[in-house]
């Protein structure tokens, strides 16, 4: 194969993945004319058409497809083995990428980073934020980091986090007018600040369990919101009920801003995972990062 070749599949597969040739010009740092041409040159030597255009979206044809399927993996690996030629250096080297929620990436996986980066100039890693389950093998990315629940069976996983438990809570100023609710089921007579989830589109159903029994409470207000945080905000300043993770309003608790509220039907549940597939060489640098973020005990 000759080098203009190899070019010109990998502009291919850039096309592909972003469904876009601004997006993937960009990407690969040419034209969308030259990256135009690149592909018609390719469409023409294969004798297919490999993409349908219009004016408002790129998609691969059913070869298209085909063809991204076969060099996606095999790109990956070539990718694969040139990271891992940093075990011939001194100290680990290479490229790392990961998708993550906003809260692990702010409260685990940054500080972890912080600390060991400074010491391995040649590590390069790039973070995420995205709520969604994303796809990290077609997608792309190196790993990802959600709730060992939200993870598929098929992906090896790493623990980094305790366990989690999840807090409803309220202001002080919300509370001086409305009575707290004792079970789940009165939650109905109260603000609630809903979540809209990434993946579903749809609004998070509140999730109870205590001594076995589970229980899910679909709530009602006038705040909806797809970012925890500003959903917490909104509880701290009085404009309902909010429902998150334990550890991202400790200190919203702990001076007094927030109260929380059926705390007994508040179980512990498998915290956060890194994860990454089975399939997939470790390299030095990878194994090191891993290591790095692996929960031992009270972080």
């Amino acid at each position: 194969m000759r080098r203009e070749e190899l070019g010109d599949l990998l502009a291919f597969l850039a096309v592909a993945d972003e469904r876009s040739f601004t997006r993937a010009a960009a990407k690969l740092g040419t034209s969308q004319s030259a990256l135009s041409h690149t592909i018609s040159r390719l469409e023409a030597r294969l004798g297919l058409r490999l993409l349908t255009r219009t004016t408002r979206s790129v998609a691969p044809t059913e070869a298209g497809e085909r063809l991204s399927a076969t060099l996606r993996p095999a790109f990956t690996d070539i990718s694969t083995q040139l990271d891992s030629l940093g075990a011939l250096r001194d100290k680990p080297a290479g490229h790392f990428r990961i998708t993550t929620s906003e809260h692990a990436a702010r409260s685990i996986i940054w500080p972890v980073l912080s600390r060991l980066l400074p010491d391995y100039p040649d590590i390069h890693v790039e973070i995420s934020v995205d709520s969604s389950l994303t796809d990290i093998v077609t997608e792309r990315f190196d790993a990802g980091v959600r709730l060992g629940e939200q993870i598929a069976k098929d992906m090896v996983a790493v623990r980094i986090s305790p366990d989690q438990r999840m807090a409803v809570v309220g202001s002080p100023a919300y509370f001086a007018t409305r009575p707290k609710p004792e079970t789940p089921q009165q939650l109905t007579d109260h603000a609630c600040i809903n979540l809209r989830t990434a993946t579903s589109g749809g609004l998070y159903a509140w999730e109870f369990e205590k001594g076995g029994r589970e229980l899910k409470v679909r709530v009602d207000g006038r705040l909806i919101f797809n970012s925890a945080d500003l959903m917490v905000e909104a509880a701290v300043q009085g404009l309902g009920l909010a429902i998150t993770l334990e550890t991202r309003i400790e200190d919203h608790l702990r001076d007094g801003r927030l109260v929380r509220v059926l705390e007994d039907w508040c179980e512990p549940f498998s915290g956060f995972h890194l994860y990454y597939p089975s399939r997939r060489q470790m390299t030095p640098a990878f194994a090191l990062i891993i290591d790095a973020l692996r929960y031992r005990g009270r972080r």
